[in-house]
């Protein structure tokens, strides 16, 4: 029987939920295609702020990555736009002359950020926050400039503002209303906000609309209509967003504020569906995470032809923390003549408590400070409860079991994924679960805002008493409740071969594992078997396996190596020639001082490397990317030691190496230190006589200077000394962790006493020789190979890189 095609426009939370849940429900009945405007996996762009503050990496708020298109068969585009639809013979476009046919559509476009149309707005420092291109731009700002101006003193400006004060910046926050928060928090509860956000840092200027922004190219500052000015280097503009409905509306499918749909999330254009931000249903276009994510469980359901009852619209809450205030708020929030409230205001604790009561049914709330019972008065207002019904069994003196025994078991635990404490409870005594992490990977609780953690928690401790561990430690991935030490000593004790003996005999609950612990457990085994262990390609990260990284077009970049950043004619022509041959859109010149050849399709790969005959640079590896160099003493009337000679030999012997994470080296032939390597995971500065050795260093959002690790006399030491600190980090780092968290996990002095033991630095140079012993240059065997090129470019599906 012939698979209907599925198309998903839109690469978001909302339409990649209601993949998810379609996979659960019929995941053999469609061939799946995804289009993303963005060139990355769906990811969590509730935590983005977090991205901005420093607090996590993109990585880290990836939802579903590249591995996931892969084991589930969909086939994304990523960075690539739908731009129409052809309604009648159900066909869509994209901006790279693409066209898809489909027999079911889902849009799910999202909104986009609205911009005030003032004066100025398309100058240079002008930017909105919603994505993670908006994240990079104002991070990069932050470098060269210290004054920002947030327009919007709602969830999102602040949250800019919060990440722009970790940035190092001046902030200023400029809002048209009196208090802050206006749409989720009465005055009360925002006036205790603000006082709380500019002990942090933040200046607000309340009551103020904006009418110009000034400078000539790049925007120097902002005026208000009431003729007061603010000098500014940066205007990040966070004053709502609206649906992202342009596409549609311009292909025929019928909309009003958004593409306008009924119960089952249907359009009125046949086998065409919307879902999320960018819909309309009765009248109301939601923007928060709950009930997009029960939008997308009732179009699943009619789009597997499975019965429902259809969506019925949703109670609006909110639970945030804003800058480290929790407060929540749901339903009604402002008192009229028909409503009482019930108040708590402790200004000491920085706790304030409003529920506002009408015709003796609770209607809404505005918790500040304390938001624990905030998800059970969302309960209370979908049944219509009475408030006896809270006040006669208030719980917020009750924790932990107290509080847990007191619930119901459909009172609602995470909504923002509608998750019940009967659920969890159920999950965790039917599929034994004992982390936080494991209820999570099975029910979805804590996935998103990640604001209900704690009860989680809390439920966790009531099913499992005194089996389970408070102070959990972290399992390696949703699949098993064992950590990363745990892996690894089991993998030693029972001399486990390989990643599918380990999941069996470990017990996974996976029988194929997932995304994060495949290769994980792929890495650990090579670590410790060097000499034995094959590896498992199947097992890597697309980029991985294809040998050049993605790009936001849907081409991939070649990085050929350089030794040192050192080259010859001869490459150079050889680059030249093969450039020219297959239409190279860009050739550019990188930061490890090499050339990427950017735009390349990806059936070209294994011919375009096969003439280049120049080792791959490994620019996708989890391993040695590059040793950047400075001129050195032959040529540097500052320079004190041959920088290049060194760098040569460093990036020769770690060529090809495994690590938990990238490694990025730098060698400086005086204290000037131009390869920078106080920003690098292995630094080496040359002064007169001696070498001084830095780890840990990074350059990337978790910006880190690195630590002096040694002092030695001889390029043999600088080299020893090296390996001996990457064999250690290769031993004890969990995978993916970089040098610089692993560094500052361990304490640069526990590393130095380590090394500083003489045995232990020859025997981590003799595992490090036998590790290096056994290394091949992996894309040299692939081309030797038609069968492994035809699983590799026949087999992948998804045209998308690693993380």
């Amino acid at each position: 029987m012939r698979k209907q095609k599925l198309v998903l426009v839109g690469n978001g939370m909302a339409g990649i939920r209601a993949i998810e849940e379609i996979l659960k429900l019929s995941p053999h009945q469609f061939d799946i295609t995804v289009f993303g405007s963005e060139p990355y996996p769906n990811y969590n762009r509730i935590e983005l702020s977090k991205v901005l503050q420093g607090d996590t990496e993109i990585d880290d708020i990836t939802l579903n990555n590249w591995q996931w298109y892969e084991e589930n068969e969909i086939l994304l585009y990523p960075g690539e736009t739908v731009t129409a639809i052809d309604k009648d013979n159900q066909t869509v476009f994209t901006d790279k002359e693409r066209q898809v046919d489909y027999d079911k559509l889902i849009i799910a476009t999202g909104s986009v950020p609205f911009m005030l149309p003032l004066p100025g707005v398309d100058k240079d420092g002008v930017t909105a926050f919603r994505d993670i291109k908006d994240c990079e731009q104002m991070i990069e700002t932050s470098d060269q400039y210290k004054k920002a101006v947030v327009i919007g003193g709602g969830l999102l400006g602040l949250e800019a503002a919060r990440g722009l004060l970790n940035l190092g910046m001046q902030v200023d926050v400029v809002h048209i209303a009196d208090y802050l928060m206006e749409r989720q928090l009465d005055k009360t509860a925002g006036k205790m906000l603000q006082k709380e956000l500019e002990n942090q840092g933040m200046n607000f200027l309340l009551n103020k609309q904006s009418v110009k922004i000034t400078g000539r190219n790049r925007v120097k500052g902002l005026k208000f209509k009431d003729g007061g000015e603010v000098k500014a280097d940066l205007v990040v503009m966070a004053v709502g967003i609206k649906p992202n409905i342009s596409m549609a509306k311009e292909s025929g499918v019928p909309v009003n504020r958004g593409i306008i749909v009924n119960d089952y999330l249907e359009t009125e254009v046949p086998n065409i569906f919307a879902v999320g931000e960018c819909a309309e249903h009765r009248e109301m276009v939601y923007g928060l995470v709950a009930p997009l994510y029960q939008q997308a469980q009732q179009m699943a359901k009619r789009i597997c032809n499975v019965d429902c009852d259809g969506y019925k619209g949703s109670v609006l809450s909110t639970q945030l923390k804003v800058s480290g205030v929790d407060v929540f708020s749901t339903g009604k929030i402002i008192e009229d003549k028909h409503t009482k409230s019930l108040k708590v205001f402790d200004e000491w604790r920085g706790v304030y408590q409003k529920v506002l009561v009408e015709e003796g049914k609770i209607t809404g709330a505005v918790l500040y400070g304390d938001t624990k019972d905030g998800n059970r008065l969302l309960s209370l207002i979908n049944k219509g409860a009475m408030i006896e019904e809270y006040t006669d069994n208030k719980r917020s003196e009750e924790t932990g079991n107290d509080l847990i025994a007191s619930m119901p078991e459909e009172e609602i635990i995470c909504g923002c994924n509608g998750v019940t404490k009967g659920t969890i409870i159920e999950a965790i005594n039917n599929q034994d679960l004992t982390t936080v992490e494991q209820v999570k990977g099975c029910t979805n609780a804590s996935r998103s805002c990640g604001g209900c953690k704690s009860l989680v928690s809390d439920l966790l401790e009531y099913a499992l008493g005194d089996q389970y561990d408070q102070n959990q430690k972290e399992s390696i991935c949703t699949c098993s409740t064992l950590s990363r030490d745990e892996v690894i000593e089991e993998i030693k004790l029972k001399e486990l071969t390989h990643t599918r003996e380990v999941m069996n005999v470990l017990g996974w609950t996976s029988e194929e594992g997932c995304s994060k612990c495949k290769p994980a457990l792929n890495y650990y085994l090579g670590m410790l078997n060097p000499t034995e262990y094959k590896d498992e390609r199947e097992s890597r990260f697309v980029n991985e396996r294809l040998h050049a990284n993605i790009q936001n077009n849907g081409t991939y970049s070649v990085v050929p190596r350089m030794y040192g950043g050192v080259t010859n004619a001869e490459d150079l022509r050889r680059i030249a020639d093969v450039a020219d041959k297959y239409e190279v859109k860009m050739i550019k010149v990188t930061g490890g001082q090499r050339l990427d050849l950017l735009g390349v399709q990806k059936g070209d790969l294994p011919s375009m490397w096969s003439e280049l005959d120049m080792p791959s640079g490994s620019a996708y590896a989890k391993g040695l990317r590059t040793v950047k160099t400075c001129v050195g003493a032959d040529f540097c009337r500052f320079g004190t030691q041959d920088s290049i000679g060194l760098g040569v030999q460093m990036e020769k012997k770690f060529e090809g190496l495994n690590t938990p994470h990238k490694v990025k080296m730098s060698v400086s032939a005086c204290p000037r230190n131009c390869a920078e390597g106080s920003v690098k995971d292995v630094g080496v500065i040359g002064l007169d006589g001696e070498f001084e050795l830095y780890v840990g260093g990074n350059g990337g959002t978790h910006m880190r200077k690195a630590e002096l690790l040694a002092k030695v006399k001889t390029e043999a030491e600088v080299l020893n000394t090296t390996a001996a600190f990457l064999q250690y980090y290769r031993e004890n780092a969990s995978y993916l962790e970089r040098t610089s968290a692993w560094v500052e996990r361990v304490g640069i002095e526990h590393i130095q006493n380590v090394l500083s033991n003489k045995k232990t630095f020859i025997d981590l140079n003799q595992r490090m020789d036998e590790a290096l012993s056994v290394v091949q240059d992996p894309w040299k065997e692939a081309i030797k190979s038609e069968t492994l090129l035809r699983d590799l470019y026949e087999n992948v599906k998804v045209p998308a890189g690693s993380n």
